[in-house]
């Protein structure tokens, strides 16, 4: 989550200093979702098969060389391959969420998940300062420090994974299938009640999520006058905002409210976020421009652990890694979705990604009616 949170916030800036028009940042961006779309439900059926250890060590080996090409980056077509190694590796997430589901109780599950909410919002402190940083000792228009210093931290982790992290599953599924039907097994979890609106709502956010993301770096810099560090700085805010939230409230909002009316309150939080958002300017960027990023940041902290929870809950208990992998592997079209699209909107004005995000996330308000009316979960 750290080297996310290094390379993300200067992507879109390095993408367009290569040379890309606004329409290529989001294309460049695409490809990074596009494998995860790919690899995810592989890496979780692969994890119910042979176990969540060996699965999570590939995969951060495999990250840890999408850095090394990145340190290279001259040209489009070096940060093109970079991004696609990157994207295989990243695709491990659902794995991890596995892993969680495997030592927890589904009483405690939205809790342990938010942590790993937590542990992206203290990569998304560290991170862009330290890119930031990172970026402006690297050799001019490139950056290889950023791309060494990412690769360490893989190597570390790595290491870390191979001593420290145990088995979770204690009994293999040998039998498991290989999953390379992606959009079969999309289709197939799509058809079940409960599932499916969960999958939509997590899609619809995702999508809205990733229009404002690509946007806002272009928008701060180019609209607001942030320059590189400043622009560190506000994503480390969205990180602090991020750990408080996933931290130490979604443990005693899901006690409070439950994990369904989280869905609605997060859905609230993100269209007031997004609105916000574009609407500022410099004069007023703090404290209002901050308070829609903390606006997201709830939204993301009552929606993501939610829906994973939830998705686990309704799942067959031996196919949690693969039905997981569907989530974040059709979270990854909406990825790329949000990501092709932002450039586009943005070249066309610096509000429209904002806002077509906010009419998305409206939708969502129907299909969580729909998805409240259903039976509960038996677990």
């Amino acid at each position: 989550m750290l080297g996310f949170g290094i390379i993300i916030p200067i992507l879109p800036i390095f993408t367009k200093e290569l040379g890309a028009q606004d329409y290529q940042i989001g294309l460049i961006a695409m490809i990074y979702p596009i494998m995860n779309f790919f690899f995810a439900p592989l890496w979780g059926t692969l994890s119910d098969r042979y176990g969540r250890r060996p699965i999570i060590m590939l995969s951060v080996f495999i990250t840890g060389v999408a850095y090394l090409v990145f340190a290279q980056v001259d040209a489009l077509s070096v940060l093109f391959l970079s991004r696609l190694l990157s994207g295989i590796g990243s695709a491990n997430i659902s794995v991890a969420q596995a892993y969680i589901t495997d030592v927890t109780t589904p009483d405690e599950r939205t809790k342990k998940l938010g942590l790993l909410g937590a542990a992206f919002g203290i990569g998304f402190i560290i991170g862009p300062t330290l890119g930031g940083f990172l970026k402006s000792v690297s050799t001019p228009g490139q950056v290889d420090w950023v791309g060494y210093v990412t690769a360490t931290m893989s190597l570390a982790n790595l290491t870390l994974a191979y001593f420290l992290l145990p088995e979770s599953i204690k009994k293999k599924r040998s039998d498991a299938p290989y999953n390379f039907k992606v959009v079969t097994g999309i289709v197939m979890e799509l058809k079940k009640p409960s599932i499916r609106e969960l999958l939509l709502i997590n899609f619809i956010f995702i999508a809205s999520f990733m229009l404002m993301q690509l946007s806002s770096s272009l928008m701060w810099k180019e609209i607001d006058g942030l320059n590189d560090k400043q622009i560190g700085y506000v994503f480390a805010f969205v990180g602090l905002v991020t750990v408080i939230v996933q931290g130490a409230l979604v443990g005693r909002l899901v006690k409070w409210i439950g994990e369904r009316k989280m869905l609605t309150l997060g859905i609230f939080f993100m269209i007031s976020g997004l609105v916000i958002l574009p609407l500022v300017g410099e004069s007023l960027f703090i404290p209002f421009e901050l308070m829609g990023l903390a606006l997201v940041a709830l939204a993301n902290g009552c929606l993501m652990p939610s829906i994973t929870s939830l998705i686990s809950k309704y799942s067959d208990p031996k196919d949690v890694g693969q039905v997981l992998g569907v989530n974040q592997s059709f979270g990854s079209v909406a990825r790329a979705m949000g990501m092709g699209i932002s450039g586009f909107l943005y070249g066309i004005d610096f509000h429209l990604p904002f806002f077509v995000g906010a009419i998305l996330m409206a939708i969502s308000i129907w299909l969580v009616n729909i998805f409240s009316k259903l039976p509960t979960p038996s677990v």
